[in-house]
């Protein structure tokens, strides 16, 4: 009995998922790099600004809904939210040339200065002042965001 090995040829199919997966894993890495590279030619200031301030004025409200409406709560914030505001023209060079944009900035500000020149002290002020500072906020993005 003379029994002959097989002799069938291996199937292609393992080639080609093999090379699937490889190209699979060079598309995902060139994906990332191509992600990143883009990422960091990107300004981040303008939104880091934004955010930052955001969260201030955030931090503001809750302070106000939490009935902690001392001078000790609301003036920091107030300050740290003016002091940003400075940064406005420096995170959008692009605007710096906008009436528009710098009455918006010019009303926080002086709206900011207000504010510290007769810190809030009780709950209802504090209230009217994070009522006035989110109507500048939603103002200017109204216009340009």
């Amino acid at each position: 009995m003379n029994a002959s090995p097989s002799h069938r040829r291996p199937s292609t199919a393992y080639r080609y998922l093999f090379v699937l997966c490889l190209g699979l894993l060079i598309g995902l890495i060139a994906t990332v790099m191509v992600g990143r590279a883009l990422q960091a030619r990107r300004d981040l200031f303008p939104d880091s600004l934004m955010q930052v301030m955001q969260r201030q004025s955030q931090m503001l409200q809750q302070a106000q809904q939490q009935n902690r409406c001392s001078l000790v709560d609301g003036v920091p914030r107030l300050q740290a939210i003016r002091l940003l505001s400075n940064d406005l023209d420096l995170a959008f060079p692009g605007l710096k040339d906008s009436a528009q944009f710098q009455q918006h900035a010019s009303q926080l500000r002086g709206n900011l200065n207000s504010a510290l020149a007769a810190p809030p002290s009780d709950c209802t002020t504090l209230a009217k002042v994070v009522e006035t500072l989110q109507a500048d906020c939603r103002a200017c993005h109204q216009d340009y965001r």
